[in-house]
């Protein structure tokens, strides 16, 4: 597998977290701290799970292949409805479910789930330096294409209405992007 394809599979893979990140960076209540974590645990976990899924995908290719996207969705869809909840309760920005600190792990490892995929599926029959150093540009560009997501939520941000529903809009971009992770 050459640059190019890696490139482009690193893309791919972060179309989830871009997304993620445009629903998360348009909520007023994180701050640049909460976005940088964000930003981070998409990154690594892309790495991590490209690398195990490489390292691991001979053992378990035929048994793993369609299980955790489900999972991965399922996880993104019970936190979009939990933050459309929110919206209809009175929650201070000590309530809101972004900021706890397992939300930085959960909604990396689920939208990373389809790097364990790819890496069970394309990269394991790499050598295995190659598939690190693989994982490690698919991660890297997983971090670009965050960081570029949360800088265009700046703008998005000074839109009133989508400041006043920010909560309301991430929960049903996060929910739709769940089933979508469920169904394809």
């Amino acid at each position: 597998m050459g640059l190019k394809e890696v490139i482009l599979i690193g893309i791919a893979l972060s179309m989830d977290a871009l997304g993620l990140s445009i629903s998360l960076g348009i909520n007023p209540y994180l701050v640049k701290k909460n976005k940088i974590r964000f930003i981070l645990s998409f990154a690594f976990f892309q790495f991590f799970f490209l690398f195990l899924g490489g390292i691991a995908g001979r053992f378990f290719d035929t048994y793993i292949v369609s299980i955790p996207n489900m999972i991965g969705g399922i996880i993104v869809s019970a936190i979009g409805v939990i933050m459309i909840i929110s919206v209809f309760n009175n929650n201070d920005k000590d309530d809101s479910i972004l900021i706890k600190k397992s939300m930085y792990m959960v909604l990396g490892m689920s939208v990373s789930v389809d790097a364990l995929v790819v890496g069970f599926t394309a990269f394991h029959e790499v050598i295995r330096i190659l598939i690190f150093l693989d994982s490690v540009i698919v991660g890297l560009i997983t971090l670009l294409i965050c960081t570029t997501g949360f800088f265009l939520c700046r703008y998005a941000r000074k839109i009133n209405f989508i400041c006043k529903y920010a909560d309301l809009l991430g929960g049903l971009i996060l929910l739709i992007l769940g089933i979508e992770m469920i169904i394809f």
